[in-house]
């Protein structure tokens, strides 16, 4: 079976120009090539065109490895059918939100953000003229019931929380926790999980990278 990185290499691209005509990072791709992220549908459709094939020979459903001086010659494709217009990538990112990596509930038991998105969904109507929105996947069971396990929270990172609002905390290690917001106070952010037990703590200003607000949710 023909590999990712044969694919990219037979087309002349190197891992960073492919992630950028894909929308995505060089640390995805690499993670793509050397299988610690699996290939999905989503991923297919969008390395497929500017590797020049069909999405089923990205997800391992092409026909068997044909000598390559018994291939055809494939024309190189036009430049815009790599790239789309800019006025085609504003559309496409207005209509689509980025995945981030999921947040573990818990003090004790962090997530550390990836590099770029894992995903890209369509963008819900009331965040369709927020700047800058997306959504994490939640994992962990401190947050329950208000927040379950699985649940792809939708954020906006320009919406101030207000008290009782969910909000994902992204401190300056880049850990991540997904709480309730309680208020903000002089030295430190207090927050308020349910499990193990129903608790306010706090988070010093001076460990806080970002505080962003939960707005919508979507269940699995």
């Amino acid at each position: 079976m023909t590999t990712m990185r044969e694919l990219r290499q037979a087309a002349g691209l190197s891992q960073e120009k492919l992630a950028e005509l894909a929308g995505t990072s060089q640390p995805q791709i690499n993670k793509l090539e050397t299988g610690q992220r699996k290939m999905t549908v989503d991923w297919a459709v969008k390395l497929a065109q500017p590797l020049g094939v069909e999405p089923a020979v990205l997800l391992g459903l092409d026909l068997p490895a044909v000598p390559a001086a018994a291939r055809p010659a494939r024309p190189a494709m036009p430049p815009l059918l790599r790239t789309p217009p800019v006025g085609v990538q504003q559309a496409q990112a207005a209509a689509s939100m980025p995945v981030r990596a999921a947040a573990r509930g818990g003090v004790d038991q962090e997530m550390f953000l990836e590099d770029g998105p894992i995903d890209w969904i369509a963008r819900p109507d009331y965040l369709k003229n927020a700047r800058d929105p997306y959504a994490m996947y939640v994992v962990g069971e401190s947050m329950m019931p208000r927040f379950r396990p699985a649940q792809l929270l939708h954020v906006n990172p320009h919406k101030p929380p207000a008290p009782g609002a969910g909000v994902v905390v992204v401190k300056r290690n880049k850990a991540v926790l997904v709480k309730e917001f309680v208020r903000r106070g002089p030295d430190a952010v207090v927050l308020r999980e349910y499990r193990p037990a129903d608790r306010e703590f706090a988070v010093p200003l001076e460990d806080l990278d970002t505080l962003h607000t939960v707005v919508g949710l979507q269940e699995p």
